[in-house]
């Protein structure tokens, strides 16, 4: 069976120091493209991810959701031989292990999963990586979308991978913080078919645009949620 195109999009802010090191973890061969999305940085982000070997895309608008959305727009607007099979999503910020690529990849090149979701609960996290803000936020947002759609989501992870024709059909629209919960919504209320695999987590270079700031804690939260009850 032929290796299926996979291409990885990073949506990236600000992430001149971690970059690099997320692109060189990538495993070797593994993927087609790594396109990584600067998303209204003011470093010298698009200079280390070019340097790096990615591919690099400019979003001026800040917003999580924007950054995935063009990179999505570049991956698909390609010609149909050339797109990708399967999507990574993977952060800019070196707190997730690429190296665990693999272990996403693998439920779905066994044809077992639509969707896998790197669960940073079920896995071992670094000391002080999760805020206490963010293990409260991703336990309710999980309980709430278990009890809503069934299913044994434990995290919002950003570490994910899904293949296209699934992606496409979830028709993304979310902007900003809701964008891994709106994935997951959708998910459910389309019957994919969505696995989690534990990965590891640790600190991020740099500060958290979220849960570094109370603004950013706050706004993250109710947009979470927002995007949950939007879906009921």
């Amino acid at each position: 069976m032929p290796q299926p195109r996979i291409s990885v999009i990073i949506p990236a802010h600000n992430e001149a120091k971690a970059i690099g090191l997320v692109l060189g973890e990538i495993p070797a061969g593994l993927v087609q493209e790594v396109v990584v999305v600067d998303n209204n940085s003011s470093d010298d982000t698009s200079a280390a991810a070019h340097a790096a070997g990615a591919t690099v895309l400019r979003e001026p608008r800040p917003g999580y959701g924007y950054a995935c959305l063009a990179g999505m727009a570049y991956v698909f607007g390609k010609p149909q031989s050339e797109q990708p099979e399967i999507v990574v999503f993977l952060d800019g910020d070196h707190s997730d292990f690429p190296e665990q690529m693999p272990e996403l990849l693998a439920p779905l090149l066994r044809g077992d999963a639509d969707m896998v979701i790197g669960s940073r609960a079920l896995g071992v996290r670094e000391r002080g990586a999760l805020l206490p803000q963010q293990r409260f936020g991703n336990w309710l947002a999980s309980r709430l979308l278990r009890l809503r759609y069934g299913g044994t989501f434990t995290d919002l992870g950003p570490f994910r991978a899904i293949i296209a024709p699934a992606l496409l059909s979830l028709h993304m629209e979310d902007k900003t913080y809701g964008w891994t919960v709106e994935m997951q919504v959708k998910a459910a209320r389309h019957g994919l078919r969505t696995v989690e695999v534990p990965v590891r987590y640790r600190k991020r270079i740099g500060t958290s645009k979220v849960s570094g700031t109370v603004r950013g804690t706050i706004g993250a939260g109710y947009k979470i949620l927002w995007t949950i009850f939007r879906y009921w």
